[in-house]
């Protein structure tokens, strides 16, 4: 697709040059290799170092940036904070990684109008924090938003817990600018809640993984914030029935704003980390929220409970106060790092299927897991079927590794055969490329290598994402 690898051109020392002159500050272009090692990774797998690093603070800076890498045919790599899962700004031809961290300056509430405008390098947090001083709220919650850009949730349309009654990034994207990869600025949506102007290119580039252009400034809708929020912790000795209590509220009337799930490994980690006080004899425990008026509330925390008892859950406990909803919450964020004790690797997929094959894709997890033998544990946003199977694993085990990669491969087999996706959340990157073919089909795949050909005929924007090699085999390494 697009131009050969071996025809992109390397970085010599007059690109160099011209690459400097774009920047008035010269310490905003790095070319020590100690410099580059920084951007050599994300948090998934392989090591790949980039020719050169820029740091634009302008919109200008990177339509330059980006007209001199199309000119020259040299390979660029938008990045944020590299909290990705999937691999989406590693630098796999080396080139140009254009870090957008620094281009932090906008972060403008419009109350009136219920929308922020905002620049790539803003934290995600800052606009939740921004936000509520309006009494709104920015509904995506990715796990990561502590420390991830907006510029990289608009990536890779990210989501998070809320996903489930609020929806993920994209739901909430009114208006871009967009650095095009022959370098043009182009603004594409707007300000307005309904704008049916032509093709929706807003939402093609959200989710794009940099492949088609770079954000360097958004318009996010904004919404009202709840008055009220209760949780509810329900505790299962079945995996599988915690699984359809998750079906039976759904379709009770009840839509949560949050229903996470943990399975008895991570309930295990979690407590081993920090103890708080969670079953760890349980196969499985629910966590669950529930906002809107306070009576509302109320009611549908009674309905919950109940709903969850009659399923089987042997134990239920309402928090009553906000104090301890934010204790239940803090357990659930534990798990990540929490697993990362039991060995050093961790490899994190967020297989999805339909609400209704929640059941299934539980028992499918626990045979892979004991097929494989390996240290499977399961979370996630479990009421919108977007479940987080992560192993744990040690990479300098080839054996253990080689049987990870199997596990993982018939896990995504698993969510396309239930009519699920490869990705809720996490993108495609280098890790699920190879998988791509078996949930779109030959044709849906060469229809969104059409697009990618005609948006970037030199293919210089983020190569060798989405799209794996025709050969390439799926390997947990680089």
């Amino acid at each position: 697709m697009g131009v050969k690898v071996e025809n992109y051109k390397k970085i010599d020392k007059a690109i160099e040059k011209e690459i400097k002159a774009i920047f008035q500050d010269e310490s905003r272009v790095l070319t020590e290799v100690q410099d580059l090692a920084s951007y050599s990774f994300d948090a998934s797998f392989g090591t790949y170092f980039p020719e050169i690093v820029v740091q634009p603070k302008t919109t200008n800076e990177v339509a330059r940036i980006v007209k001199l890498a199309y000119e020259h045919v040299i390979p660029v790599y938008p990045r944020g904070q590299s909290t990705c899962l999937s691999g989406g700004p590693l630098p796999l031809e080396g080139g140009i990684v254009i870090d957008l961290s620094r281009m932090n300056d906008v972060l403008q509430v419009i109350p009136e109008d219920l929308i922020a405008i905002v620049s790539p390098g803003v934290l995600t947090a800052a606009i939740h924090s921004e936000a509520e001083k309006h009494g709104l709220m920015y509904p995506p919650d990715p796990s990561s938003s502590a420390v991830s850009t907006i510029g990289g949730n608009l990536a890779e349309n990210s989501g998070g817990p809320r996903g489930l009654k609020y929806g993920v990034t994209k739901d909430y994207v009114l208006g871009l600018e967009v650095v095009t990869p022959k370098g043009k600025i182009v603004r594409m949506g707007g300000k307005t809640v309904k704008n049916v102007t032509g093709y929706d290119l807003t939402k093609l580039v959200v989710g794009s993984e940099g492949t088609l252009g770079i954000i360097t400034e958004a318009t996010l809708q904004l919404i009202p914030k709840p008055l009220a929020t209760g949780t509810v912790m329900a505790v299962f000795d079945d995996l599988v029935k915690s699984g359809e209590a998750i079906s039976r509220i759904l379709t009770s009337g009840i839509l949560p704003s949050k229903m996470e799930m943990m399975d008895q490994e991570c309930i295990k980690a979690v407590e081993s980390y920090q103890p708080s006080g969670l079953p760890v004899d349980a196969e499985a425990i629910l966590l669950i929220e529930l906002d809107g008026s306070e009576q509302a509330v109320e009611e549908e925390l009674t309905k919950t409970k109940h709903i969850c008892k009659e399923i089987g859950a042997r134990d239920v406990f309402a928090a009553q106060d906000p104090k301890e909803q934010a204790e239940l919450w803090k357990a659930r964020k534990m798990v990540s790092p929490a697993i990362t004790r039991i060995k050093p690797t961790k490899i994190s997929e967020d297989a999805t299927v339909p609400r209704s094959k929640i059941p299934a894709m539980f028992q499918r997890l626990k045979e892979i897991r004991e097929k494989y033998n390996l240290n499977l544990v399961v979370f996630g946003h479990a009421g919108d079927g977007n479940l987080h199977p992560n192993i744990v694993a040690d990479k300098r085990d080839k054996e253990e590794m080689k049987r990870v990669e199997l596990a993982v491969a018939e896990i995504f087999e698993a969510a396309v055969t239930l009519g699920g996706t490869l990705s809720g959340e996490h993108g495609i990157g280098i890790m699920k490329a190879p998988f791509m073919k078996m949930e779109l089909g030959t044709d849906g795949l060469e229809l969104m290598k059409a697009i990618k050909e005609s948006w970037d005929p030199k293919n210089i924007m983020n190569p060798k994402k989405i799209f794996a090699d025709p050969d390439a085999e799926f390997v947990l390494e680089g």
